[in-house]
């Protein structure tokens, strides 16, 4: 995997971030604010008369200032990165191979066209075609999907050519040939008419939802389609491992090659995590590449040197020994100006991650990362073997990958049954036992002493769809709330465990996503409790006069106006930063608060939370026009329930806003920190208000729900009366 270089010049260079310095200071500064109210609340739980109240708010104060600790371990010591790709000089004989892993799962969720962008987006990679192997994962056994990657195929001899002859940046074509700067050669018109009769005959055979067998063109491929007969179904069904173009026979051309694991309704198959397990091994028999990149299947490569870019440190032997992955940035293409939704996750994919990055290495994303084979068994000083010598990470693979016995053994390997009584998903592989397999397996190499890397280039590697509506954006999060409680609440808790082989900083960075979801107790304490307070004429918090009043609004001003600058000098801007932290309030209220609920009943028993698919399809126009005008898209009445906690959250806040300004001149020195409390709800809640009043259409709150909220709030107005008087 190394490299010959032309010069001694370093690869790459890392510089730590300016703000690291001030950061640490006033760290020390908030953690005395935080000994001096915890100091406060004991005295107040000595002398309250209601020790409900006080411990409510102590223990939102114990969760807020544990998080804040999370994310101040991110802030010590971050850093930037940058590559030099120009500079990695080899032979295209002497490149490491690659090989890509993309999974889907339904063609109706996840088009079979986005899908067939994704992989030729990547196969036309400015690297040696004949190194690249591209393993679409179809776990919901589509035939729909291998159709339009048939198509992709044939289409790829005449797309791969044309980018590299003409050094095309935008090697997706949907991209490429819908932007305007596209070239209107004979030559790029002619490929355009190709893709647009590619695309028309993939759309038709989606919208039929079977494929004919006068669709089909290639003659090898015809008996193929007679496997989905009518007892297959996309959770019973067996292995489907077709290699679609193969380098040996299409001279200089990436293979591209078709798995749908067997699947079976009595045998667990651990999700996409089960998904890239199989292709780990299918591959391990077929090309056993060093290098593994993993993408979704909406995730296309933007920039085709990126895995030179991956290559800069992998081929590094002063750091590649223990490095097991180079991690990219999620970015997202559809994104409306100010980011209502947030979709840019901002903090978790951009802010955070260079923290990481000073520290052990950034969290794996599940997307957009190139992996070392080989820190998928074992630490780097111990290397666990397969229970098959053809599996292991070190052989090299010199027969065909048509052949009859390597086909044979492939399909042996995607078999349901395959990983009983094996280390596959506990110590092989991608690591079996949350929804959020990303986060689990990257803890995991992490734990086992591999270190990763965060590789941000200019030109950004990959580029995804985000949801658009809220109601999915709420139902993906609830998912991995979940899943991280999965995690929090195991044997492999960061704090238990990660302490016992990581640093302290990077334990408590992997701690900061594993409590999510506890963001929703002090929210919703937050949200309500001041506000009932404030309407029946009760200070929970300290007046204006007394001298604890000013640590509040030092730690509340303090808090947002580090966060702000994260935001700012990670590129972001004022209306997408005030966004973001309206929508985290919005998920506090809503997924964290959700996903604590599913995972309970799921502990009990009384639940069993699946994988739902995210939706990466945006055919309602009248949706995305709202999206595009900035508008909250409260989606179908059929989820309503999500919207009811924090609808019910925004009309008491509402009632103690105007409750508390009629106050002002009634009651001389009132409750000053409450009404400023609820104040900065009502303006985060305008959108709700408009969307319960003042909208007509399909994207307003339902009459149901705002009834439900107001009968809700009611309850707790009446309660609020005998709790805190």
């Amino acid at each position: 995997m190394e490299p010959r270089r032309k010069h001694s010049t370093a690869l790459h260079t890392c510089h730590p971030c300016r703000r690291a310095i001030p950061y640490r200071i006033y760290a020390v500064i908030h953690t005395c604010g935080i000994i001096a109210l915890m100091y406060h609340h004991v005295l107040s739980l000595l002398t309250a008369n209601n020790t409900l109240i006080t411990c409510l708010l102590l223990l939102s104060d114990i969760v807020l200032a544990f998080m804040w600790a999370t994310t101040t371990s991110l802030r010590l010591n971050p850093v930037h990165r940058t590559e030099y790709p120009e500079k990695y000089a080899a032979k295209p004989e002497d490149f490491p191979k690659l090989d890509v892993f993309i999974c889907t799962a339904d063609p109706y969720k996840e088009p079979p066209m986005m899908v067939v962008n994704t992989a030729l987006s990547v196969m036309a990679y400015e690297y040696p075609s004949d190194k690249i192997s591209v393993y679409v994962s179809d776990d919901g056994g589509s035939s729909l999907t291998l159709f339009a990657l048939m198509e992709a195929a044939k289409f790829s001899k005449h797309w791969l050519p044309f980018c590299k002859k003409n050094n095309i940046q935008d090697r997706s074509p949907e991209v490429y040939f819908s932007s305007e700067s596209h070239s209107q050669s004979e030559e790029a018109e002619n490929l355009k008419l190709m893709y647009e009769d590619m695309k028309s005959r993939v759309e038709n055979v989606v919208e039929s939802g079977k494929v004919e067998t006068a669709s089909i063109t290639r003659n090898q491929f015809r008996g193929v389609f007679d496997l989905w007969t009518d007892k297959f179904t996309s959770h019973d069904h067996p292995t489907i491992i077709k290699v679609l173009q193969h380098n040996e026979t299409d001279e200089m051309m990436p293979n591209l090659i078709y798995v749908s694991r067997e699947k079976s309704k009595v045998s667990p198959h651990h999700f996409k995590a089960g998904a890239l397990n199989t292709l780990l091994r299918v591959s391990a028999v077929m090309t056993n590449s060093p290098i593994i990149l993993t993408l979704d299947c909406d995730m296309y490569s933007n920039n085709p040197t990126a895995p030179l870019h991956a290559l800069c440190y992998l081929s590094d032997p002063k750091i590649n020994f223990g490095l097991g992955f180079v991690q990219f940035p999620q970015k997202f293409q559809g994104i409306n100006k100010n980011d209502i939704y947030a979709s840019e996750l901002k903090r978790p994919f951009d802010i955070n991650t260079v923290g990481f990055d000073g520290l052990t290495g950034p969290v794996h994303m599940g997307t957009g990362c190139f992996f070392n084979r080989r820190a998928f068994y074992g630490p780097p000083t111990s290397l666990i073997l397969p229970e098959i010598e053809k599996l292991g990470p070190n052989r090299i693979a010199d027969m065909s990958i048509k052949t009859q016995d390597i086909l044979a053994l492939a399909h042996d390997v995607a078999g349901c049954n395959y990983e009983r009584n094996t280390n596959w998903g506990s110590k092989i592989g991608f690591r079996y036992g949350s929804l959020v397999e990303d986060y689990y397996t990257g803890f995991m190499l992490h734990c086992e002493g591999w270190r990763s890397v965060f590789c941000s280039p200019k030109k950004a590697a990959f580029y995804g769809d985000s949801p658009k509506c809220l109601t999915d954006i709420i139902g993906q999060q609830i998912r991995w709330s979940v899943g991280l409680l999965e995690v929090t609440f195991s044997r492999y808790n960061p704090i238990t465990y990660g302490l016992k082989s990581l640093s302290l900083l990077m334990s408590l960075g992997y701690c900061h996503y594993a409590f999510w979801p506890f963001w929703s107790i002090p929210l919703v304490v937050y949200g309500l409790l001041p506000q009932l307070a404030l309407i029946h004429g009760v200070s929970v918090f300290p007046k204006a006069s007394d001298p604890w009043f000013w640590l509040y609004i030092i730690l509340f001003l303090g808090g947002y106006a580090q966060d702000l600058s994260d935001f700012l000098l990670e590129g972001g801007t004022y209306r997408k930063w005030w966004n973001d932290q309206r929508m985290w309030m919005v998920r506090g209220l809503s997924s964290f608060f959700f996903g604590f609920t599913e995972f309970t009943l799921k502990t009990l028993n009384l639940s069993t939370q699946g994988f739902n698919v995210t939706s990466k399809a945006n055919d309602d126009n009248e949706q995305m026009k709202r999206y595009e005008q900035e508008i909250f898209d409260f989606g179908p009445s059929s989820s309503m329930f999500l919207f009811l906690p924090m609808t019910t959250v925004a009309i008491v806040n509402l009632l103690a806003f105007v409750w508390g300004i009629y106050g002002i001149f009634t009651w001389g020195e009132g409750p000053v920190l409450e009404l400023m409390l609820a104040s900065f709800a009502v303006v985060n809640c305008l959108p709700i208000y408009e969307a319960m009043v003042l909208r007509i259409d399909d994207g307003k709150l339902p009459t149901r729900i705002c009834f439900l909220a107001g009968l809700l709030t009611f309850v707790l107005t009446g309660s609020g009366y005998f709790f805190l008087k």
